[in-house]
């Protein structure tokens, strides 16, 4: 299955006390680089994220934001320091008598006094949290794996359609191969009956020549290499595992036929047909470039 390195996913769970938000993108890269972010009360669970995507995602630069956001009435706790509060109503007390003036404290201006009101956090419920984390973490990591799929679909049929051309140019160089040593051997005569002119002509000679000749050009074997390369980069494409790296292969395998098809060229119908099987393997190369 060819699934791009290109993709998003978004994950969201909540429960009554919190809402995790995690969302993943990726683009190419030859190996896993895997870059979390994630806010200091969730530390715990990184090495558990990072296994848990190592899993099922194998190439790319992805690239992994996670936020929490805790609901105000779960996460602090509100108390009340009563001996302080206490203190400060009696000293305010006998201040007021003492002064001969109204005492006209209230609750609410004790509590705004120094250290009367301490809000504390709560301490986090790890295991809520974690539970949380992976169910976000799921939704996420399935909607990026679609997302990589639905590319790599397009990728893949643009693959197919570049194989195909490739076929095409393979037996355009099966058919022109053979006309190039007639041809040679009609112009290797003629220049010889030109030279000789009336003398007789040796033909075992002039046979040896274009055997030479032919097996000097001959790209027999690079064609049938061009044609099992083709037939196993299809292939790939139905393996259930990442396929980038064996595409890549493939690939440098197809241009390394199709460079020496052109250095044995002597011809230029098969010079242009060898240049045009390079441009389109060049291409294949980077579209493979975005492969997993």
């Amino acid at each position: 299955m060819v699934r791009s390195m290109t993709g998003y996913g978004k994950g969201i769970a909540e429960n009554s006390d919190a809402r995790v938000t995690i969302e993943m993108k990726s683009v190419n890269h030859r190996y896993l680089d895997l870059n979390i972010k994630l806010p200091k009360k969730l530390n715990f669970l990184e090495s558990t994220v990072r296994n848990k995507i190592s899993e099922s995602i194998f190439r790319g630069k992805v690239d992994v934001y996670i936020t929490l956001n805790e609901h105000s009435d779960a996460c602090y706790q509100v108390s009340i320091n009563d001996a302080i509060a206490l203190k400060y109503y009696e000293s305010i007390s006998a201040m007021a008598e003492k002064l001969g003036v109204d005492n006209d404290m209230k609750a609410s201006s004790i509590s705004r006094l120094p250290d009367v009101i301490e809000l504390e956090e709560m301490e986090a419920d790890e295991d809520s949290l974690k539970e949380l984390v992976l169910k976000a973490l799921d939704d996420c990591i399935k909607q990026f794996i679609e997302a990589r799929i639905a590319e790599g679909n397009r990728l893949e049929a643009d693959l197919v359609s570049k194989m195909d051309e490739m076929l095409v140019l393979v037996d355009k160089l099966e058919q022109r191969s053979p006309q190039i040593i007639e041809e040679y051997r009609t112009k290797l005569l003629g220049k010889v009956h030109e030279l000789l002119e009336d003398t007789k002509i040796d033909e075992s000679r002039i046979a040896q020549e274009v055997v030479l000749y032919a097996d000097k050009i001959c790209i027999d074997e690079e064609m049938v290499r061009l044609k099992s390369h083709v037939t196993e980069t299809r292939s790939v494409f139905d393996l259930d595992k990442e396929v980038g790296r064996k595409l890549d292969f493939l690939a440098q395998e197809l241009n390394r036929e199709a460079n020496t098809i052109l250095s044995k060229s002597t011809d230029v119908e098969i010079a242009d047909i060898g240049i045009t099987l390079k441009t389109l393997i060049e291409k294949v190369r980077e579209q493979i470039q975005n492969i997993e």
